[in-house]
């Protein structure tokens, strides 16, 4: 038996040179670049491409891909320990060769890409010569993939599609879409559905408008119309009627991915809400001293470090078991309870810097955006809570008695079980 909490001391050299840049070199980026995916911005390269170069001689590009593919193989563990430190920037995950949603869509392509996909598309997103859009999201039925009606037909040797997409993030700056369609629309709920390869720039393919969030420089979420876009035949990607396969395949990796940068978040805010309190001299005392701020203080430590913890956990079990199918129930429990979290704190860090804290001029109101954003992202909570629900009670079994354990019951119970010992024991008091 062995339980270790403790960081590989290598790794954690590692982990050091990374703070050490991140601080340095990486989080200037965020006030003078526009888009993290802008990757053919001339200035993008002019001050990312440098960096990437060093990461690289550092051998920590892309942690998340295998030796065969370029990474490092590191595993979850190990990539949850660096992510949690390049979550607090916007440019720390394409520095380091792990932005979403590039990492899924190579993880897509890494599985389900034939040799010819993977030379054309997956090669050059994973040295970021190019971005990539992950286009499921429709108009009317959000993410829930049984009420798509985005169709493609085959027709000869080349996919007919038509359909709308809704929210599908960095298409307007991607090079290719991995579009989720109808291909089988009489066949079972789950099987209904494929994902094809569809270059941006292919004739039909209608970016109706670019809509931005919160805290964005740059939108990047697009309305799409796919207009009779024709692609080859081989462009599907995994079986016809497969999507959903696919589709989990991805998310089971991008969700604890997006839990591991919360972290980062998280304690972004609470950095700044310690300074604050301490430097901060109001009504006679620090706010260190008041009492409510020392209870928001410690109630986001906690919280930030149950969550820190929880993540650790499902990483180790992905490791452990490599199928993202045996620890679907841990990565729901990370995915409804990182919105929670990261809202909290950043609620708590805004309130105590006051009138700034709801500025511009600070992070906070950008963070809690953020909260509902990947409240929704992946999937709404309340899905997540379904499948953690729906899992827990399998383990368990309805009773058949007409009432439920109880004290009575189970004193009756244990005294019928210990009957001969009781009566020695009292026997034994009275002498």
């Amino acid at each position: 038996m062995s339980w270790n909490f403790e960081t590989d001391p290598k790794f954690q050299e590692k982990l050091d040179w990374v703070d050490r840049f991140v601080r340095e070199e990486v989080e200037p980026l965020d006030f003078v670049l526009s888009s993290p995916h802008a990757v053919k911005d001339p200035n993008f390269i002019r001050l990312v491409r440098p960096l990437q170069e060093k990461v690289k001689k550092e051998e920590l590009w892309a942690c998340h891909l295998g030796p065969e593919l370029g990474g490092r193989g590191y595993g979850q563990l190990k990539l949850s320990l660096l992510n949690e430190i390049l979550g607090r920037t916007e440019f720390g995950p394409t520095v380091f060769g792990t932005a979403a949603p590039d990492t899924g869509n190579a993880e897509i392509l890494a599985h389900y890409g034939t040799k010819e996909q993977k030379k054309r598309f997956l090669e050059p997103l994973l040295a970021n010569e190019i971005v990539s859009c992950f286009s499921m999201t429709e108009p009317h039925g959000g993410a829930d993939p049984l009420v798509f009606t985005c169709k493609a037909e085959l027709v000869g040797n080349e996919w007919v599609i038509n359909g709308e997409k809704w929210f599908s993030s960095n298409a307007n700056l991607a090079d290719f879409l991995i579009v989720m369609v109808v291909t089988e629309p009489d066949g079972p709920p789950h099987e209904r559905m494929s994902m094809l390869l569809v270059p941006t720039n292919t004739p039909g393919v209608e970016i109706l408008r670019v809509t931005g969030v919160v805290g964005e420089k740059m939108p990047t979420h697009c309305y799409i119309r796919y207009n009779n876009v024709r692609v080859p035949a081989d462009y599907l990607l995994g079986k016809r009627g497969g999507g959903f396969i696919v589709a989990q395949t991805r998310l089971g990796g991008g969700r604890i991915h997006h839990a591991m940068r919360t972290i980062g978040n998280a304690r972004k805010a609470f950095d700044m809400m310690c300074e604050r309190a301490l430097s901060r001299f109001t009504q006679g005392s620090r706010l260190s001293e008041k009492q409510s701020v020392q209870e928001m203080v410690a109630d986001s430590w906690i919280e930030i470090e149950q969550f820190r913890l929880l993540v650790l956990r499902t990483a180790w079990l992905i490791d452990k078991h490599q199928d993202y199918k045996k620890v679907r129930r841990d990565i729901a429990a990370i995915k409804a309870a990182m919105p929670k979290l990261l809202h909290d704190v950043a609620s708590r860090a805004l309130h105590i810097h006051g009138s700034y804290g709801i500025s511009d001029e600070a992070p906070f109101m950008t963070l809690v955006a953020r909260s509902y954003i990947i409240g929704l992202a992946d999937g709404p909570t309340e899905v997540h809570k379904h499948t953690i629900a729906r899992q827990t009670l399998r383990e368990y079994a309805p009773t058949t008695e007409l009432f439920p354990r109880s004290r009575p019951l189970m004193e009756f119970a244990a005294r019928e079980k210990f009957r001969g010992m009781l009566d020695d024991l009292a026997g034994a008091e009275v002498a």
